[in-house]
């Protein structure tokens, strides 16, 4: 069987700091009070209501705000349209009240953030590391359903852990189905298209051709916005690490002053500017570590694939657009198809391996995304498909093995560097992919993602974002409420 994926699936709008940690427990407990609310009697006679987190979203849960996703989600709010700077009040209303009223029903029902967000960090469930299991009281007795946050955004019912990685009912039928990257090599051999083309063409299983480009434009709007806010944002990160940040001052010491004030002029006038070797490098370490800061400051963000590697594919698109020496003559058609290919070779990832740091490491998350954005940028600067799945594979290739060691559980320390390391890597490798014959290649993109789950099936827990092992438990600073 194919698995069905879109790639608006790996592309998702969110609040950070963590697409499992945060998105995914907000989107299970979204859909668990929709299950309810589908009863016959709908929500009318839950009196509490009872969350539970088990093995990694335990034991870093506070500091990826998984509590705070959960509350949010009971008081009704969606990640995609949530006013973020009203977020810290929300939480500490709920926190006074100890209530929450579903939808416009005039009843309430009992729900005390300290007392009813359980963290059971020395229990794992089987299905997956990412699990929470919620509970309702009805009518004196109890009902409970367990959930499972699988990497990137992605939800699954304890039940449908065998459904295919587009989760149930979501099976259209298209064009050029693709499991594995000879897959994709084939219809693309076969119709004389680009990647970026192939993929749009079975876009259209979901939307329309209209929709795809809105909806593209959409995902690169919060994309660039994140970069913008994050270059022009000072101040220290919220978790207790007092992590400073830092894209704000780089991007005003290489722009020679505050900037311009909107994403369109600002990007014109990095364009505009002349910059060394050192100030390209410096400019892409500034847009990562932007995005990343804004992520851990619980900002708007897209999963590319996942929130603690929201920053690579930005930055190495911005690049594109802003410091590479070839420019596309036109941005808007270029983003469009860059996060067309990025996005098919995420799934493609997801498919064969994870995009769980939980599952599998920073590999999984960086090293994904980093392999995305470097396929993209191949085939934006005329690389071949053959090109294009190299400069994924080199990419992936230089990121196995590591760790997701979470400072504090905190999406920080690394994660914000990392994005920095991922965004150059992945550019490098679609250098050195179009400047090479893939023919001669003695490491193929399936190769690397079979090995890629291996490694993940091989490496102890401790490195898989629990912060039990790496530099969580190197690093001298300790947060107590992690």
């Amino acid at each position: 069987m194919v698995d069905v994926l879109s790639v608006f699936d790996m592309l998702k709008v969110g609040v950070g700091p963590s697409s499992s940690h945060t998105l995914g427990p907000w989107r299970a407990v979204q859909r668990w009070m929709g299950e309810l609310s589908d009863r016959p009697a709908g929500l009318a006679g839950v009196t509490s209501v009872r969350v539970h987190l088990f093995g990694s979203l335990a034991l870093t849960g506070r500091g990826h705000a998984t509590d705070q996703a959960v509350a949010l989600a009971l008081l009704g709010h969606d990640p995609e349209t949530i006013d973020v700077s009203a977020i810290p009040a929300l939480v500490a209303d709920l926190a006074a009240r100890r209530t929450i009223r579903p939808g416009p029903a005039a009843y309430s029902i009992a729900f005390d953030p300290a007392t009813d967000i359980v963290f059971h960090p020395d229990e794992r469930l089987p299905g997956h590391a990412n699990g929470l299991t919620c509970v309702a009281g009805i009518g004196g007795n109890e009902t409970e359903t367990t959930y499972y946050s699988v990497g990137g955004g992605f939800v699954l019912r304890a039940d449908e852990l065998d459904e295919p990685a587009g989760g149930p009912n979501a099976q259209p039928t298209l064009p050029n189905p693709t499991q594995v990257p000879d897959d994709l090599r084939a219809h693309c051999a076969a119709t004389e298209r680009t990647i970026a083309e192939v993929v749009r063409d079975n876009e259209t299983a979901w939307r329309s051709g209209p929709e795809i480009d809105r909806d593209l434009d959409r995902i690169w709007r919060v994309m660039s916005e994140g970069a913008y806010r994050g270059c022009h944002t000072d101040g220290s990160l919220p978790g207790g690490l007092g992590v400073h940040r830092r894209a704000a001052p780089l991007a005003r010491r290489l722009m020679g002053g505050d900037g311009a004030e909107s994403v369109d002029a600002w990007m014109a006038a990095i364009r505009a500017t002349d910059h060394d070797f050192g100030e390209v490098l410096q400019w892409i370490s500034a847009f990562a570590m932007a995005v990343n800061e804004e992520n851990a400051n619980l900002g708007r963000v897209v999963t590319a694939p996942t929130n603690g590697a929201a920053g690579v594919i930005p930055a190495v698109l911005l690049y594109h657009l802003c410091l590479a020496d070839d420019p596309p003559a036109d941005p808007t058609r270029a983003v469009r198809n860059f996060l067309l290919v990025a996005g098919e070779i995420g799934t493609l990832f997801k498919k064969g391996a994870t995009i769980s740091a939980a599952m599998g490491g920073c590999m999984a998350e960086v090293g994904v995304s980093s392999a995305m954005a470097a396929a993209a940028l191949a085939e934006a600067k005329g690389g071949s498909v053959d090109q294009a799945l190299m400069a994924a594979e080199i990419a992936m290739e230089h990121h196995l093995g590591m760790t997701c060691d979470p400072v504090g559980g905190l999406v920080q320390v690394p994660c914000i560097e990392r994005n920095t390391m991922g965004a150059v890597k992945a550019i490098n490798a679609a250098e050195l992919a179009v400047a090479s014959d893939p023919t001669f290649a003695r490491v193929s993109l399936d190769e690397v993602i079979h090995t890629m789950r291996d490694t993940a099936e091989s490496m102890s827990e401790r490195f898989k974002e629990t912060s039990q092992g790496g530099l969580a438990v190197n690093v001298s600073v300790r947060v107590p409420e992690c």
